[in-house]
């Protein structure tokens, strides 16, 4: 027997389109991506917290998070990294249709695991935004103490020292965390939805 052959997809009485309506906006995934350290995590807080004050209704999925619950089974080796983000594709792909703007904020390395979260929406709901951020300056940060740690050898797979990171290839949006402020970078993020007619 096939896996799944006995499931059949219910199609909800309430659909996207009804909760546009009932929201006054379209629903998005606003996918952050970039090296660790780079500001993926506190821009979409700040994006997030922009939408709420403008009643708009949105969640943050954050890398670190989702890891103490949903994905605490996953190591951080490739194949485990691949499934970490088909995981949170197919929750953002939920939240987009409850009608909602979910800002995905995880490293996702590999441009085919971006790819393929991209494929699984309509044309227009996912925006790929690539904080772009030197490692020199996301290393002097540090905010965890991670970049310390992987040059020692003490944590294998570690994005940008010990594994690759591919910047994406089309990204929707480019944010340069080195040289705009949170605020400047929130704004012009703002400034795309309000341009895309999601807000």
């Amino acid at each position: 027997m096939q896996k799944g052959s006995n499931l059949t997809w219910h199609q909800s009485a309430v659909t996207k389109e009804d909760r546009h309506l009932l929201n006054q906006h379209k629903s998005c995934v606003l996918w952050f991506t970039g090296l660790s350290g780079s500001g993926k995590s506190t821009l979409a807080n700040a994006v997030n917290l922009n939408l709420h004050q403008l009643g708009i209704r949105s969640y943050v999925l954050d890398g670190d998070n989702i890891r103490h619950g949903l994905n605490s089974d996953l190591s951080f080796g490739k194949e485990d990294r691949k499934e970490n983000i088909r995981r949170i594709g197919e929750v953002a792909k939920l939240f987009v249709d409850s009608g909602q703007i979910v800002l995905s904020a995880f490293i996702s390395p590999y441009r085919e695991d971006r790819e393929l979260v991209r494929s699984m929406f309509e044309p227009g709901e996912f925006m790929e935004i690539f904080v772009n951020c030197p490692l020199d300056v996301c290393e002097d940060r540090d905010p965890k103490g991670l970049y310390e740690k992987a040059r020692k050898g003490q944590i294998p797979d570690f994005t940008g020292i010990s594994s690759p990171y591919e910047t994406p290839d089309r990204p929707e949006i480019i944010i340069q965390t080195n040289t705009m402020t949170i605020d400047e970078s929130a704004h012009k993020i703002l400034s795309i939805l309000k341009e895309q007619k999601i807000l």
